[in-house]
């Protein structure tokens, strides 16, 4: 399907603010980038690179007053999610490198303390896509889905503990049960066609069967309309946007998804 996304933030400044954007989604295996728009308002010189887990960043300085950041894109994503239930567990030893630190506890992550969960959550499922899917309906049967609850990220234990969460905390519990379990998993964020209420979306991805498949339990069913920007090891990889000195925050955010015609 094609999409047009986008999404603006505005601020209102006190003093000139150094920042780094992710806003840019890129082409890749599931989604092709036809045209995208960005606008800065004012208009302030910006300088682009690529973080080490191939996210398109942006820094700039912010100046005083009123300031917004405006993008938007036309993306063609899939219809449909694939899924691939039997698709095997990938040994350690045989992971691609750039694979190997999505196996490790991060910031919000600790999967070094959900071995013992993981197994038996995953108990009797075959090792690889099964049980992360089996992760996932756990995830959706347990832990409460409620938008606008959370605006600061908190980790997989701290979700387990509160039983509720917004998307990014059903990523981070997701991750962290999977690599418990020795499955590579990332965090994405993105947009979503159907979201309600429409935000900036975040899900999670685990390697096997030799590849990243999506996974998402804040959805009653997996549907195509995912358009992802950022990846990363967690929340703290992957914010749209990250500011140095005292706190800024957007006194408005706006996202619209819409499909149209190829």
């Amino acid at each position: 399907m094609w999409l047009q996304v986008s999404c603006e933030l505005a601020f209102d400044i006190a003093e000139a603010t150094p920042f780094v954007l992710m806003l840019r989604p890129r082409s890749g295996m599931q989604q092709w980038i036809a045209r995208e728009e960005y606008r800065l308002e004012p208009s302030v010189p910006v300088f682009e690179f690529t973080d080490d887990f191939g996210n398109l960043c942006q820094r700039l300085i912010a100046p005083t007053g009123a300031f917004s950041v405006r993008t938007s894109a036309e993306v063609m994503t899939g219809d449909h999610v694939d899924q691939a239930f039997g698709a095997p567990f990938i040994e350690i030893q045989n992971l691609p490198d750039n694979v190997l630190s999505c196996l490790l506890p991060s910031r919000y992550c600790e999967s070094d303390r959900f071995h013992q969960m993981a197994t038996e959550i995953t108990a009797g499922q075959q090792p690889g896509y099964d049980q992360v899917a089996a992760i996932v309906t756990w995830l959706r049967n347990t832990i409460s889905y409620r938008p606008g609850s959370s605006d600061i990220p908190v980790s997989a234990a701290e979700v387990n503990s509160r039983q509720v969460g917004v998307c990014r905390d059903f990523a981070h519990l997701g991750i962290a049960l999977c690599r418990g379990l020795s499955i590579p998993a990332r965090m994405v964020v993105g947009y979503l066609y159907g979201l309600e209420p429409m935000e900036l979306h975040a899900w999670f991805e685990a390697y096997v069967g030799n590849r990243w498949y999506t996974f998402d339990a804040t959805q009653a069913e997996l549907k195509g309309g995912y358009v992802a920007v950022g990846y990363g090891r967690d929340a703290a990889d992957v914010a749209i946007y990250n500011q140095f000195g005292p706190a800024v925050y957007p006194v408005a955010q706006t996202v619209h998804v819409e499909r149209i015609r190829g």
